[in-house]
């Protein structure tokens, strides 16, 4: 199962894409016309005669309804233009439909698993007061106007989706036998479900959270105002560009559809992967690197327009790399189309910026935070702060090199195309294989270290 895949050296293209660039184009081209539509809403209003006393449509309802559009254009070009239900890899053959009553006392099984799951998660919901503060709020509203027709509509679909599985008694059914004590189950589909579903959980609350102040700050920015400012530019195109990031990144979270082919297949089994992660993110980065956090690496420092305020070209120049390094950033979630997600494997992606490095999200990103903050540069004149807020910096890069390992033995364990990916980019990938010879890295033969499996 972890043997590497051999790569000829003269080998031009990686292995094929599990989800073509047309997915998250689709997505991306849809959103920004639904921006344009929101900042225009005024003068559509003044042209049809139509009162309107809300000004621009931003929102936190036109930036959930922004979302749901953006992933229902994705869903329908990957099932009308790609045919991804017929994908072999989402475990369906539609030619077989079995009677319902032949597989009810399945689905009667999934539905009690799948309803438990939502309920144990509903209660982690009420039991944690940080999903009752800041954006989160807006989140847990979000859940609870779906709770009712999510239950209704999971009854058609299981039964619907049940009928032309070829093995309907997924993890989701192991959890169910277990709870109705009927039927034998397998422990480690149990762990698999429940690693899926924690992933579901914890994110899609706080993807949601996070997507009104995004789209607001979009929408409403005033772009005559910031054209010869390359500060304001740079902010109002950071905020753009992270807007995407955040609302083709919810449409991945929640369309973890098998007829999309966009199901998770399975959540990282390592305990070193989830810590790596988690420690990225809401309530845990707080303690972590927040203001206060153990490796805080803005203490006594400003930021690139601070310390290049009258630097003239240096700061258009400085504006622009940061704006590219922000695009690279949200590009590597555009391509993912409508499979990202933490944590997962939901297939393999090999283009758009995976073609020159394994990790552009997390290279870009870390990359943008040396150049953004220059933690090296300090307001205090303190030899020790510049020091600390370097060290503290190069931790949390340190951290994401983690996740990215973590992630790499996960996938590599799970697919031969990953493997075979994996050698190809030690060897071809612009930016990683030129990284490799740099440090010397030895390649990865197997699932790293001595990773322990989060069971």
């Amino acid at each position: 199962m972890n043997e590497t895949v051999p790569v000829s050296p003269r080998q031009a293209n990686p292995p094929p894409s599990d989800v073509s660039p047309w997915v998250g184009l689709v997505g991306l081209v849809t959103l920004v016309s639904i921006i344009l539509f929101a900042r225009s809403w005024p003068e559509i209003c003044e042209a049809m005669g139509w009162p309107n006393d809300r000004g621009r449509l931003s929102g936190p309802n036109a930036a959930l309804a922004a979302m749901v559009l953006t992933g229902l254009a994705m869903a329908a070009w990957s099932v009308l233009v790609e045919k991804v239900h017929r994908n072999p890899s989402t475990g369906i053959d539609w030619s077989r439909r079995r009677r319902v009553a032949d597989v009810l006392d399945i689905s009667i099984t999934k539905l009690a698993g799948l309803w438990a799951t939502w309920f144990i998660i509903g209660a982690f919901y009420v039991l944690l007061r940080f999903y009752w503060d800041g954006n989160y709020l807006f989140a847990m509203r979000v859940i609870g106007w779906g709770i009712v027709p999510m239950f209704i509509l999971s009854v058609p679909y299981v039964v619907w989706l049940d009928r032309v599985m070829v093995n309907p008694k997924d993890h989701c059914w192991h959890f169910g036998a277990m709870l109705i004590g009927r039927e034998a189950w397998d422990a480690g589909q149990i762990r698999k479900h429940w690693r899926a579903w924690a992933i579901k959980g914890f994110f899609s609350a706080f993807m949601i959270g996070i997507l009104p102040p995004g789209f607001a700050a979009v929408v409403e920015a005033d772009s005559a105002a910031i054209l010869d400012d390359p500060v304001r530019l740079g902010v109002t195109l950071f905020e753009l560009l992270f807007m995407i990031d955040v609302q083709i990144g919810t449409v991945g979270y929640l369309l973890t559809l098998r007829p999309l082919d966009a199901h998770i297949r399975s959540g990282n089994p390592f305990l070193a992967g989830w810590v790596a992660a988690l420690l990225c993110y809401p309530p845990f980065v707080y303690g972590i690197m927040g203001n206060g956090g153990v490796i805080q690496y803005e203490y006594n420092t400003s930021d690139w327009a601070f310390w290049l305020a009258d630097s003239g070209a240096v700061l258009w120049l400085w504006a622009g790399w940061l704006v590219f390094l922000t695009a690279i950033y949200a590009w590597a979630t555009v391509a993912f189309g409508i499979r990202f997600s933490n944590l997962t494997y939901r297939g393999v992606i090999t283009n758009g910026p995976y073609r020159y490095t394994r990790h552009p999200a997390y290279l870009s990103k870390n990359v943008f935070w040396w150049f953004c903050y220059m933690p090296f540069l300090v307001t205090s004149d303190s030899l020790l702060d510049a020091v600390r807020n370097t060290v503290f910096l190069g931790v949390v890069s340190a951290i994401y090199y983690w996740r990215a390992r973590t992630e790499e033995a996960h996938l590599l364990a799970e697919d031969a195309k990953y493997r075979e990916y994996y050698e190809w980019m030690e060897q071809h990938g612009a930016i990683t294989s030129r990284l490799s010879r740099l440090f010397g890295k030895a390649r990865l033969r197997k699932p790293a270290g001595h990773a322990q499996p989060a069971e």
